[in-house]
């Protein structure tokens, strides 16, 4: 939950405690922990205007309500429609936290837009915000809090300070000690060390009078005031200044929910491109967060599987010695991807790192029993008389039909009770893995012996015989 920059630590507590008490009012949720800003030595630094909720879901079986159900009446029940002035992000705290090491950004999605004038970073900005708002799937939209905030602004007199023999690095550090403080010793009180904080009262930082007549000790003696060296005057300023690749940066922020995050930000992207042909020289965007961790991942996978199926080539064409045997073998893969396919349409999934992960590893199993029919095939021709023709298929299928169900069908159980996990806290990465090995082990061991035979019939006498033959040589 986010308040303006600059908010009190009180205000932010008051605003907590509203949203604390509308959020313990859902049913499904079990415990609440609240924690406003973190340290400035925290690992991920935030401020006292934003608070931090982890929630626990009531995972029991009286409850019967979908972790999606229970997220939607989350965020209405902290929208700014109903607590008015703040924004709110919902994601997991794992999925929080990688998001922040990602891309600095702490959701799905970052726009990054860098410029050097933060007016006009601001401006573009707001601009994607509302031509990103209707795009289905975006939530928890939020642009970066960078706004302008009141400000003392001191500018120094070096004609002054040269008059009085004043150095201006002493006078800053004299300002410095004013308004922000300086540790000047160390307390010991028992056991415990305290730091001994000196800097003025608060009413007095906030006074201009009051800035004005603070007291400057001069090098020859006497004093004089700070106004007489400065020029002391309230202005505006930015709250922060975010740099990235030594540039200025602005970010745009959505999480994803109930659309695949491809789709969703290809479709952002369409509605941008207009707004960044429009941006003045030297502004551009770019995309961060888990999209941009996605689409290396996917890129990275994608070279591995060509790796992988290549390897699985050369392995099968070296047991076979026919690259003929070897593609027939590997038409297991495409087989396999039917179910695979056809799960997650079934069960409203998206394509995603995780079932391309299961897809792979589903790829050695479906291929696996395409070895042992072949495999089968060539033995029974080498050392039980058989010859090439339709009793010999329907015979090897017949006895190689118990071991592939074996095989498939004790993979399968393992992965049921994850398969059955869907909107589990913790099983994300999981579903989607078991889901697209049950449907591809489906689909491969069916057709696995309609597919298979109809192609070693078809196409394998010349290869088997040229084997056969080979195999004689060798024997002689």
């Amino acid at each position: 939950v986010m308040l303006p920059p600059g908010t009190s630590l009180a205000r932010s507590k008051e605003v907590a405690e509203l949203a604390e008490a509308r959020l313990q009012e859902i049913d499904g949720v079990r415990t609440i922990l609240a924690r406003t800003g973190r340290a400035e030595m925290d690992e991920h630094v935030i401020g006292a205007n934003m608070t931090e909720f982890v929630i626990t879901f009531d995972t029991s079986k009286a409850n019967s309500r979908s972790r999606e159900e229970v997220l939607a009446d989350i965020r209405e029940a902290a929208s700014p429609a109903e607590i008015p002035g703040i924004v709110t992000a919902v994601e997991q705290p794992l999925a929080h936290l990688i998001s922040a090491m990602l891309s600095g950004v702490q959701s799905q999605v970052a726009i990054k837009i860098f410029g050097d004038d933060l007016d006009v970073l601001r401006n573009q900005a707001e601009n994607i915000r509302a031509a990103i708002t209707s795009v289905p799937g975006v939530t928890d939209l939020m642009v970066e809090p960078q706004t302008q905030i009141p400000q003392i602004r001191i500018q120094l007199d070096r004609d002054q300070l040269a008059r009085y023999g004043l150095a201006p690095d002493a006078v800053n550090q004299f300002i410095e000690t004013a308004m922000n403080g300086r540790v000047v010793k160390k307390i010991l009180l028992g056991q415990r060390t305290f730091d001994l904080f000196v800097r003025l009262n608060e009413d007095y930082r906030d006074d201009l009078d009051a800035v004005r007549r603070l007291s400057i000790e001069l090098p020859d003696g006497g004093s004089t005031t700070l106004g007489s060296v400065a020029d002391i005057f309230p202005a505006t300023g930015p709250n922060t200044i975010n740099r990235e690749q030594v540039r200025r940066r602005i970010v745009v922020q959505c999480n994803v929910a109930g659309r695949g995050l491809v789709d969703v930000v290809r479709e952002i992207q369409a509605r941008i491109e207009p707004i960044q042909q429009k941006m003045p020289t030297g502004y551009f965007v770019e995309y961060g967060g888990q999209f941009e961790s996605q689409q290396s991942a996917s890129h990275m996978i994608s070279i591995l599987f060509i790796l992988s199926l290549l390897g699985m080539f050369l392995i099968l064409y070296t047991m076979f010695r026919s690259a003929n045997l070897a593609f027939q073998v590997m038409t297991a893969i495409p087989m396999a991807l039917i179910g695979s396919v056809a799960s997650l349409f079934i069960t409203h999934q998206t394509f995603s790192i995780a079932s391309m992960v299961g897809f792979i590893s589903l790829c050695g199993i479906a291929t696996r029993n395409g070895i042992l029919l072949i495999d089968h095939y060539l033995h029974l021709m080498r050392f039980e008389d058989e010859t090439f023709n339709v009793e010999m298929i329907v015979r090897a299928g017949k006895e190689r039909l118990a071991p592939a169900l074996m095989t498939a069908i004790t993979a399968g159980f393992g992965l049921i009770p994850l398969a059955m996990a869907a909107g589990q806290p913790g099983k994300e990465i999981l579903y989607p893995v078991a889901t697209v090995i049950i449907g591809g082990l489906i689909s491969s061991t069916v057709l696995e012996f309609f597919v298979r035979p109809a192609l070693f019939w078809t196409l394998s006498r010349r290869s088997v015989d040229k084997i056969i033959e080979n195999d004689k040589v060798d024997l002689i």
